[in-house]
């Protein structure tokens, strides 16, 4: 299902939905769309709407500050771009830089995208025990970054030029 950022009324992003759920805030008055899949419409019996891919809420909401963006496996696999920081292939797992069995922790510094062969590989070693150099090092994403990078590479490459673009 496709992902709808959503804007606060200060244009700064806020969170994703559900196609479904910016549909429903913007025909409640809720929301207006910033920004329009070019090829896609919701229609209805008496609505004949362009699917919106940014959404602006027309109210200002409150939001208390986030410092960091919430660890997650997925979030390391969406900041890779699911390609495996050893060989940069196509990855399905996270490994640990520093096993965990070595005192390592799941954190954004820690751990990397990485395929299964080199998962099994590396097993219970550090980079540098196993020869296995990383070709690029983790970084923690803010949690707009974090946010913009879940959207996914094709809808991340049609945003608006005004919305700032993740760190790579």
């Amino acid at each position: 299902m496709r992902d709808t950022l959503v804007l606060n009324a200060s244009f700064e992003p806020l969170s994703t939905v559900t196609l479904n759920r910016a549909v429903v805030l913007v025909l409640q008055d809720k929301a207006v769309v910033e920004q329009a899949h070019p090829e896609l419409r919701m229609r209805g019996a008496e609505v004949d709407i362009p699917a919106p891919r940014v959404i602006r809420l027309c109210q200002y909401v409150r939001v208390p500050f986030r410092r960091r963006a919430p660890w997650s496996r997925r979030g390391v696999l969406v900041r890779d771009r699911n390609r495996c920081a050893y060989c940069g292939r196509r990855a399905t797992t996270v490994d640990h830089v520093v096993p965990r069995s070595h005192g390592g922790q799941d954190t954004w510094l820690n751990t990397v995208a990485s395929c299964a062969e080199d998962n099994h590989r590396k097993a219970n070693r550090t980079p540098e025990q196993a020869g296995m150099p990383l070709l690029r090092q983790p970084f923690e994403p803010t949690p707009a970054d974090a946010m913009l990078l879940a959207l996914g590479r094709e809808d991340l490459d049609a945003l608006p030029e005004w919305l700032a673009q993740p760190a790579a």
